[in-house]
């Protein structure tokens, strides 16, 4: 149905509901977790005397139908209810292309000091959509000496918000910034409205996502820039993580379902398999006495670093390397490592799962597809994607889905589910993730050219019922969770694959002109030259955040 055409100052009525208007909700009741002494998912987390709380509810304040993401706006809201005691620290802002859902933090202060929250001393007016009635007013609290202020608010009159709309932090409880995703745009004046997330972001990092957002305007003097997020001061920050009893009941309640590419040949296995069937273990300068790997790889040297003196290789017979090539889906393993994340208010399960072989790479130019060659081929795949847990509620928020050298984060609004549990797609070949099945296409639109992602409905790898094995989770504190020795073998799963990129394109995709060859060539390079067969614990985000295209 058509949308009614309305100015950009108004709340625009519409003849169709926009996806925000409704809340997101699970497809069926969520599950009690496990009790434990701990403060898992119990609605309170205590960053060191400033104790907060996640509201999920909220009351519009302004929105606007025009622009943003596909082209339907985005609305701004308070959060409502606050809990008696607390205070809001800012506004609420999303795209209206996707149900409501977020969440932002609001605080109380148990130190007894009384002054770990201040009022604004004054509001700065950013940026107003215009200045008749229904307009949205964008306002920048003023914080007092030693505060800051972490989050907007917005109204919809030239009247600045009341001083207690917003709670200002004292600086030491907050931690720096930065831009996460757009929410909105308008051309008036280059006006921009991101989310916020801390800009350091890892295991020992203490920033908080407060879950408020910043505005950008080129006609504005106000230093927008100065917006902070929450900072976990706890030196038990990570006591509201989950137990080895609650780690389990989260895995069993969203351990994601996996399609597998109907058309690809090499499918995962578990590790031990892959070692019994005849994996082999070279050293640099004795490359003709390769020594098998047993079963639970206690052979494999430790540490090191990738520093070539070690690598991983499939059976030298050809009809086992051809057979082990192809996996094992059968026995197949998630494996997870468990670890804080956001200052220890979320938890990350990063689900690892191996390959023993990552086939070709295919490109799209125009119409045609063209296999090319040996470029992206290597033994020995480690693919992840990552569910991201509140330590609030234990709600599911977002999963990470790597692709290639990078990858992406999706809402948890926006995945598929079978009953309450993810679905994720295993691309054909390369096995990349993606949230939906079809074809994704990397690389440059203007001239049609890419690298295929092909995604489909085949083999299912149910990765609950016993399938995800707990491997590593450092913050439960030693012997908690036994690592496998294969775990610390940091070189690589598989040899260094060397071939020209520029001879394979040409013996590929020789029919195509010679600009068209060298565009493909760059985009391989930037999109299939990554980290290479490193296993898990050799990763940037082993110890880091996901990496994705802003980093």
């Amino acid at each position: 149905m058509r949308r009614s055409k309305s100015c950009l100052g108004c709340v625009p009525r519409s003849t169709a509901a926009l996806p925000v208007e409704r809340s997101f909700a699970p497809p069926a009741p969520m599950q009690s977790w496990p009790s434990s002494d701990g403060g898992f998912a119990k609605g309170v987390i205590d960053l060191g005397g400033l104790e907060t709380r996640q509201v999920t509810t909220f009351t519009k304040v302004w929105s606007t139908a025009q622009g943003g993401q596909d082209g339907l706006g985005a609305t701004f809201f308070k959060p409502s209810p606050v809990p008696t005691g607390f205070r809001a620290l800012g506004h609420y802002a999303q795209p209206n292309n996707r149900p409501l859902f977020g969440h932002v933090l609001v605080a109380r202060d148990a130190s007894g000091t009384g002054a770990l929250l201040a009022p604004p001393l004054d509001y700065t007016l950013v940026w107003s959509s215009g200045q008749d009635g229904g307009a949205g007013f964008f306002w920048l609290p003023t914080p007092p000496d030693g505060y800051r202020a972490v989050g907007m608010a917005v109204t919809t009159t030239k009247d600045k918000p009341p001083l207690d709309e917003v709670a200002c932090l004292r600086a030491d409880f907050t931690d720096a910034c930065e831009d996460e995703e757009s929410v909105w745009s308008s051309d008036k004046d280059g006006f921009s409205a991101t989310a916020l997330r801390p800009a350091v972001r890892g295991i020992d990092a203490r920033g908080v996502h407060t879950g408020t957002f910043g505005v950008h305007a080129q006609s504005s003097t106000a230093p927008t820039t100065t917006l902070a997020c929450l900072k976990n001061n706890n030196g038990a920050y990570t006591s509201c993580m989950p137990d080895l009893a609650q780690l389990h009941a989260v895995l069993a309640a969203y351990s994601p379902q996996v399609y597998l590419h109907p058309n690809d040949p090499y499918l995962p296995s578990s590790v031990p398999w892959y070692f019994e069937n005849g994996a082999l273990l070279y050293q640099n300068g004795s490359q003709t006495a390769p020594t098998p790997v047993v079963a639970d790889g206690s052979n494999l040297p430790q540490g090191g670093g990738n520093d070539g003196a070690y690598w991983l290789d499939l059976p030298v017979d050809n009809r086992q390397r051809e057979r082990v090539k192809k996996g094992d889906l059968a026995g197949a393993k998630a494996y997870v490592q468990a670890k804080p994340m956001l200052g220890g208010t979320t938890t990350d399960l990063a689900l690892w799962f191996f390959y023993p072989f990552n086939g070709p790479a295919r490109a799209k130019v125009g119409p045609l597809t063209i296999p090319l060659g040996m470029i992206g081929e290597h033994v020995g795949d480690w693919e992840h994607l990552t569910l991201r847990v509140s330590n609030f509620s234990g709600d599911l928020l977002r999963v990470y889905l790597s692709q290639h050298s990078t990858g992406t984060w999706v809402e948890a609004s926006q995945l598929e589910y079978l009953g309450n549990r993810p679905v994720a797609y295993a691309s054909r070949s390369g096995h990349a993730f993606y949230p939906k099945e079809g074809l994704v296409l990397q690389g440059d639109s203007k001239l049609g050219i890419g690298i295929r992602n092909d995604c489909a409905k085949g083999s299912m790898m149910d990765t609950g019922g016993g399938r995800c094995e707990v491997v590593s989770a450092e913050y439960l504190g030693a012997g908690k969770v036994a690592e496998p020795a294969w775990l610390g073998f940091e070189r690589g799963w598989g040899p260094k694959e060397e071939y020209d990129i520029g001879r394979e394109i040409n013996r590929a995709a020789r029919i195509l002109p010679r600009a068209m060859r060298e565009r493909l060539g760059q985009l391989v390079k930037e999109l299939l030259v990554g980290e290479g067969p490193t296993g898990p614990k050799m990763k940037g985000s082993w110890r880091n955040d996901e990496r994705d295209p802003k980093t």
